[in-house]
């Protein structure tokens, strides 16, 4: 069983601190750096469950228990039964009582299926439990308590009919529930990616040959079919290492050559490095961009709407930290009462001054 990441980092802490113990004689730059990681520091990383279950803590949970910590923390992004497209890909759907009795996914198979929801493809549930104790909600992880993950996996097995309405999940019994899981016999076996004896596990040929890497532009969009389906930028997150180029600007100068350099996207770093580098730091830019909206509205748009109102900081501060919905469509905005509140004024200003 290979070891877990956060054991190499709890195992890369003690062995930085024993080194640099050790050699502090030796190495007097470094002499007295560092120290030996306690038992509740290396505990505060170990938390990962492994498919075997080794790490799991101990706990209960009901499919009532879930219902309730679902609808307050995880419903806005997931839907109220797992099935939400509008965010994240569905966590249930696909699956059938055939294929819990097969423990194979039929419409896996199936072409026309439209989705590959989490439940159709999991063979372990050690890896939902994981994750939703390390990551969810995606605005406060790891602030579940042991049993509300419990619950909250229950809801979503029972969601699926793997469980009853009235089944409580533990520590205990998570292993046979396993064996009900839709696609436990579904995983596969990569030999390669395991036994590399001591080679890289990928051997891809090059894409091309005298790339010019930081040499003039090669390609780019016709001037016919700039813009064509619309502006790429407005189409692509304005973060991230994906970026779309602004092919309404470069249509309305009549196309670009191909070595002219095509106007940047709206960035965090090039827009209002206060206010909205605050806004990054705080994941607001995981739902809002500066101009397109993306799970939310676009931040000038907000400042549009509130534009001319005398009270518009304290009712942007307010939303902020208490979240709302229906002003702008179904999805909620969750609560963000982690985030300073320096940061939280400088936000909703800078909103009310028209995100600029």
């Amino acid at each position: 069983m290979p070891i877990s990441s956060s054991n190499r980092i709890a195992a890369a802490l003690i062995g930085l601190a024993m080194a640099a113990a050790a050699g502090a004689a030796a190495a007097a730059p470094w002499a007295g750096v560092g120290r030996t990681a306690t038992p509740a520091e290396i505990d505060a990383w170990n938390i990962d469950v492994r498919g075997d279950f080794k790490g799991l803590p101990k706990g209960a949970g009901s499919v009532e228990l879930g219902i309730k910590v679902w609808e307050a923390k995880c419903a806005s992004c997931h839907g109220p039964f797992g099935e939400s497209n509008q965010v994240f890909t569905p966590i249930v759907g696909g699956t059938t009582k055939q294929d819990i009795a097969s423990g194979h996914v039929g419409n896996l198979s199936h072409r026309g299926y439209p989705h590959r929801t989490t439940l159709m493809k999991i063979s372990k549930l050690s890896s939902i439990w994981d994750y939703v104790n390390r990551a969810m909600p995606w605005n406060a992880p790891k602030s579940l308590t042991t049993d509300e993950v419990y619950g909250v996996l229950a809801y979503m097995l029972n969601l699926a009919d793997i469980v009853p309405a009235e089944f409580t999940l533990s520590d205990s019994n998570i292993a046979e529930v396993e064996k009900r899981l839709p696609n436990r016999f579904g995983h596969v076996f990569y030999k390669p990616m395991w036994e590399t004896r001591g080679k890289g596990d990928v051997h891809n040929p090059l894409c091309m040959r005298g790339c010019p890497v930081e040499g003039r532009i090669e390609s780019s969009i016709p001037a016919l079919a700039m813009n064509a389906n619309g502006n790429i930028a407005e189409q692509v997150r304005p973060f991230g290492p994906a970026r779309g180029t602004d092919t309404a600007a470069v249509a309305a100068k009549g196309g670009a050559a191909p070595d002219a350099p095509v106007a940047a996207v709206a960035t965090v770093a090039t827009v209002a490095p206060g206010a909205l580098k605050r806004a990054e730091a705080n994941g607001c830019t995981a739902c809002h961009a500066m101009d397109s909206r993306l799970v939310g509205p676009a931040f000038r748009e907000v400042a549009k709407k509130y534009a001319g109102r005398a009270d518009a900081a304290d009712q942007l501060a307010a939303r902020i930290i208490n979240g709302g919905q229906g002003a702008w469509g179904a999805i909620p905005m969750p609560a963000q009462p982690g985030v300073a509140e320096a940061d939280v004024h400088a936000i909703a200003r800078w909103l009310a001054d028209g995100a600029r």
